[in-house]
């Protein structure tokens, strides 16, 4: 059931020991929701936690450090920046049919929640919160405004990308103005510093990109044999897949990392008019029209070869 700031606000103060449950592969909205979320449970006097499927990378220790919270029995299931149960990873075995309130940002949105505030135009999770606290009349700490304006400058790519609204700059400016927020320092180490690993990786983009449908897709296959050729850690790839459409020609493109069980993440993205996520809900997945993901099982030749075949569908 899709529901209103003023729904969302009677949940939240009237709940109780909430888990908070962010998606596997967290970036850094999801994370920022997360602890944005819990910073403002605890202004309310709602004990609360974040959990994960896979742990927080160490370049969000400045929102992470504060810690995640102590172990208790919720008493109330909230998801943030999540679009389907199956993106809780093992999490889905526990919460999975009882999470009571989600909010999100996604328009592919199962609607999986008892209630879920969704606003799809929305930039970031995290802008979707900042207006909800804002409504609440809930005051921010640092921290929290930290974890919000991170959230938006990494989902918007430090705000270039297509998705960014005229709410996202106006909330950054706030965060600026009222909070003493590092900003400088935040982008610095979202969008500016990698490791050796990375720049290496970098520097031999062109010998791994691989041109299909007339230059029309692009992608880059990273399997664990070449992550560790490189010395790279699989937190350290985030923000890699936008590289796959800088060429002139590319529609297109998908970044393929395989993770340490086997499977395959798929990070799309397009370039002009080409909806991404549909193509990834073809393969259970989902997101934005022009930044979507899925996940992909079996042979990586296999993989390759659905991969291409669904976009060349789009084409035709």
């Amino acid at each position: 059931m899709y529901i209103g700031f003023s729904e969302a606000e009677t949940f939240l103060r009237n709940c109780s020991d909430a888990v908070i449950i962010t998606h596997r592969n967290p970036d850094g909205d999801c994370i920022g929701a997360g602890f944005a979320m819990r910073d403002i449970l605890t202004e309310l006097g709602v004990r609360s936690r974040v959990v994960c499927h896979d742990e927080f990378p160490k370049r969000y220790d400045f929102m992470t450090s504060t810690g995640a919270g102590e172990d208790f029995e919720p008493q109330t299931v909230i998801a943030v920046d999540i679009a389907d149960e199956s993106l809780m990873g093992r999490y889905q075995e526990i919460y999975g049919g009882k999470v009571q309130l989600c909010i999100d940002h996604h328009i592919s949105n199962k609607d999986y929640a008892e209630r879920t505030l969704l606003r799809p135009r929305a930039t970031a999770a995290c802008e979707v919160i900042y207006d909800l606290a804002q409504y609440m009349g809930v005051r921010l700490t640092t921290h929290c405004a930290t974890c919000l304006y991170t959230g938006i400058a990494t989902d918007s790519g430090c705000f270039k990308y297509d998705c960014t609204t005229p709410r996202a700059h106006e909330i950054a400016a706030e965060m600026m103005r009222s909070y003493d927020i590092n900003f400088a320092r935040i982008n610095r180490y979202m969008f500016d510093v990698k490791s050796l690993g990375r720049m290496k990786l970098e520097s031999a983009v062109t010998r791994l990109m691989e041109h299909y449908l007339g230059g029309r897709l692009v992608m880059i296959v990273l399997t664990k044999q070449i992550m560790d050729e490189m010395g790279v850690q699989s937190e350290e790839l985030e923000g890699f897949a936008p590289l796959t459409i800088q060429l002139e020609d590319a529609e297109v493109g998908i970044m393929v990392r395989e993770r340490s069980d086997g499977t395959y993440k798929c990070s799309f993205r397009s370039a002009n008019d080409v909806n991404v996520s549909e193509i990834c809900q073809t393969f259970g997945g989902g997101g934005h029209a022009k930044a979507a993901g899925c996940t992909m099982t079996g042979d990586i030749a296999d993989v390759r070869k659905r991969l291409v075949d669904a976009v060349r569908r789009t084409f035709e």
